[in-house]
């Protein structure tokens, strides 16, 4: 009933809003001799102001057309991968008819980024794929508003989260032979969980796993946000926060965690600020201070920017992350795209290294939180584990703006071409042995299987290469780059 009554009310402000945003700019414009006028001057930030509250905000896109390597422009083409029912995997393919550039790119690590689905689009981590793509072959998830999926498509559970990542870990070992894996905030956890079970089935793990900000155990430095989740009772989470999508979108009746109710959560944990901001963007929208309100608008277009989240995904989310704890416990069983439940069991990882990142400041996920997952990992040697700290950095930081580019991303670059290193020599050959595990998985009480090694460990020796040298092609006419 909620939702319906959100969407009849901003279907009633509509025509304001589009008269605010024609006034504004009737009252700006730089042609009408009253624009010099202070008091018309104040009028045309009013209505702009008016405007940019009340407005949707539609989903951003990533916009990222170029990148520069060195003196070299390197053109960018986004496209879709995989299209699944909840998530679609973007690829970033870069183009270049520098020869010197296209042979080194070809030689360059592939990653998959694992983008949050917790309330704001894959577009958040804007900065992270524009950064990395300097030196890997990146891939994205780019979560669905589930308002917008069919019910015929089926339900979306935190079980199917972990299967997608599988899934799409998979395309890139199909690819690449092998691949390195990022996950942000709230997908730290499913993405433990996938490589855990690939671990355990004794599949091809990738090379190396980098958690950053991201709630492994949330009871370690709660914050605001895991107190919430952890002090309601979960019957509050589904009779305050669940509602249907309304007849006018195509996920019609489909229960969801609504992405107006999450918008208002964001703002209330920091009302003040958000104030402060806006004020300030009328003033500079008074004192001609483009740089200010154009920095102001791309902010707030992403940051207003939510999606709805399936309620069978949230409330799973709630249950397993922040009441029960099952990861850190070891009681967490996955229902795998077979229908067999699987335990998690992060232990079984070993050559699969590991990297936590947190945010000293970070007020979403609290400090240990993230390298909590370091001591799960037992099967990792000491040396293959690391964590960073970003000194100064909140959890926005730690994945965007100057402290990710300046001081969180030559650590993490630096850790994925260590973890690359063994790979040069020889990568699995993941497609036989996913048929192997795919024809006898693994059920809770089944003995484990004894997981093959991705790179060569420090202490044992490989009998078996896994694959073949990669092979450096003496000419290059093609101006395509993986």
């Amino acid at each position: 009933m909620l939702y319906q009554v959100y969407e009849n009310q901003r279907t009633l402000m509509e025509p304001f809003v589009d008269f605010a945003h024609a006034a504004a700019k009737l009252y700006s414009n730089s042609a009408s001799p009253m624009a010099q006028n202070p008091f018309v001057q104040r009028v045309a930030a009013g209505y702009d102001l008016i405007y940019r509250l009340g407005k949707d905000y539609e989903r951003p896109t990533f916009g990222i057309q170029n990148i520069v390597d060195g003196d070299v422009e390197i053109a960018i083409h986004e496209r879709i991968e995989i299209n699944k029912p909840f998530c679609e995997l973007r690829r970033f393919k870069r183009f270049t008819d520098d020869a010197t550039t296209l042979d080194h790119l070809k030689n360059q690590p592939a990653v998959l980024i694992v983008a949050p689905l917790s309330g704001h689009y894959a577009t958040l981590l804007r900065d992270t794929v524009k950064t990395m793509l300097k030196d890997h072959k990146v891939y994205i998830t780019d979560w669905k508003n589930a308002r917008l999926v069919p019910l015929s498509d089926g339900e979306f559970h935190l079980d199917d989260y972990v299967n997608y990542v599988q899934e799409f870990i998979r395309h890139l070992q199909s690819k690449y032979g092998n691949c390195h894996v990022i996950s942000v905030c709230q997908p730290t956890v499913p993405v433990f969980a996938a490589i855990s079970l690939m671990a355990t089935r004794g599949e091809t793990t990738p090379l190396s796993m980098t958690m950053m900000g991201g709630p492994i155990d949330a009871r370690k430095s709660p914050t605001a946000v895991n107190n919430l989740a952890m002090t309601k009772p979960f019957s509050w989470f589904e009779n305050n926060v669940i509602y249907r999508v309304p007849s006018n979108f195509a996920g019609a009746g489909r229960r969801v965690y609504p992405g107006f109710l999450q918008h208002t959560g964001f703002v209330a944990m920091n009302p003040d600020l958000h104030a402060t901001s806006h004020f300030d963007y009328f003033k500079n929208l008074i004192k001609g201070d483009d740089a200010s309100t154009e920095a102001h608008r791309k902010f707030y277009n992403e940051y207003n920017a939510v999606l709805d989240m399936d309620a069978d995904y949230y409330l799973e989310t709630i249950d397993v992350v922040f009441q029960k704890f099952k990861l850190v416990n070891g009681t967490w069983d996955v229902k795998s795209v077979s229908g067999e439940l699987e335990r998690v069991t992060p232990g079984d990882i070993k050559t699969t290294r590991v990297m936590t990142v947190e945010g000293e400041l970070d007020d979403i996920s609290g400090s240990g939180q993230t390298e909590a997952a370091l001591d799960m990992c037992t099967g990792v040697p000491a040396a293959h584990k690391k964590h960073f700290e970003a000194k100064g950095a909140g959890h926005y930081g730690i994945f965007s703006g100057r402290r990710w580019r300046e001081l969180v991303y030559p650590a993490v670059k630096a850790f994925i071409q260590e973890a690359h290193k063994p790979a040069k020599n020889g990568l699995n050959k993941p497609v036989a042995q996913l048929k192997r595990a795919q024809a006898a998985p693994k059920k809770i009480a089944t003995t484990k299987a004894v997981a093959k090694p991705v790179i060569k460990p420090v202490t044992k020796k490989i009998a078996k290469p896994v694959a073949k040298t990669a092979v450096r092609p003496a000419s290059v006419k093609a101006v395509r780059s993986k």
